[in-house]
């Protein structure tokens, strides 16, 4: 089926995959920062607001930085903000459309305690609200799904954490840099490229008809979380997560028991750039393991950088997640359900 572009035509109406193959565009986005000048202050700490795939960037960002960053970075995803924030604290919200409830509470509180403020949006009321207040703001480019706009999102991140002097600009220039590579990677899981030389396909077919659980390392971990995102909006199927080596203190022992015949499909992201006891974890887990679940699928993180490695492992959750809707015989695109949760919210 898969090596059908009829039937790959047919189950994905809206083209997701040629949008996959364009993913590499996205690194040389220019995010332009509108809003009143700002006058550098004494930040002491930055929170990031976001729900779902507005949030993946975030988790990267953590991870890019991870062990350099002089002050502490959050990720909130819900209503409301840390206790801590205050005027030295800068909040970044971001939302896909510009309409997420949570976001905009969020949003709220920031002014309301006189926090630096930025936004990242499409437009909608988050970007509204922003220009109205004069606060700092990107408009990344619609008509994406949030979870296939990680890369404008992180474009837009970067941008701002340099423009308040939190970093510097060497990480937004190296996403550009990484843009041709990308295109090159992506290239081999096109829908012309036969299953047994399409990675993205091989791990569509294996988790067919199972649910998908997700191992990572600290670092990796946000590829982890993409991953579950994915498969829950595009191949509209359960997925989980979780990351080494929280797994072997607690969810480790819950695989050990009955029944043996678990209908899961085991991924783990591997990363040489990754604490080299992590990949011992794994591969030791997956042997004692054995016989009480699947054997896991290891699935090799390319590139020389951990920002190569996420950009790699964004695009292929994506691509095996589409090729797994299609196996579901789903439309990998749009996410009905939570479109009609909000408007009954609202």
């Amino acid at each position: 089926m898969l090596d059908d572009p009829i039937m790959i035509r047919r189950k994905d109406p809206a083209d997701t995959l040629s949008g996959l193959m364009q993913l590499s565009a996205q690194t040389s986005f220019e995010a332009i920062i509108e809003g009143n000048e700002y006058i550098a202050g004494n930040i002491n700490a930055v929170v990031i607001a976001g729900m779902g795939g507005s949030a993946l960037a975030a988790e990267m960002v953590i991870a890019l930085t991870r062990g350099w960053l002089h002050i502490p970075l959050v990720v909130t995803k819900g209503y409301d903000l840390p206790g801590f924030v205050n005027d030295n604290t800068l909040v970044i919200t971001i939302s896909h459309s510009g309409n997420t409830e949570e976001t905009l509470s969020c949003y709220d509180q920031a002014r309301a305690k006189n926090c630096q403020l930025a936004v990242i949006t499409t437009g909608g009321a988050l970007f509204e609200k922003a220009a109205a207040d004069g606060v700092k703001r990107i408009k990344i480019p619609a008509g994406a799904q949030p979870r296939m706009s990680t890369v404008y999102h992180l474009r837009g991140l970067l941008k701002i954490l340099q423009h308040f002097l939190i970093i510097d600009g060497d990480l937004y220039q190296k996403l550009e840099e990484s843009g041709e590579w990308l295109s090159g990677q992506v290239k081999a899981w096109a829908p012309e490229v036969p299953t047994e030389q399409n990675i993205a396909k091989q791990l569509a077919v294996k988790s067919a008809g199972k649910t998908p659980v997700i191992y990572a390392g600290e670092l990796t971990w946000p590829l982890a979380y993409k991953w579950k995102i994915s498969w829950n909006e595009s191949a509209k199927n359960i997925a989980f997560c979780n990351q080494y080596p929280e797994f072997n203190h607690n969810e480790f022992i819950g695989w050990s028991s009955h029944p043996v015949e678990k209908p899961f499909v085991i991924f783990d992201l591997m990363s040489h750039l990754e604490h080299p006891r992590i990949r011992e974890r794994m591969e030791l887990s997956d042997r004692l393991l054995s016989g009480m679940r699947p054997h896991a699928v290891s699935v090799e993180l390319q590139g020389e950088t951990l920002l190569k490695q996420l950009l790699w492992g964004l695009a292929l959750g994506d691509a095996a997640s589409i090729y797994t809707a299609i196996l579901n015989g789903v439309d990998p695109a749009p996410v009905k359900l939570v479109e009609r949760l909000k408007k009954e919210l609202s």
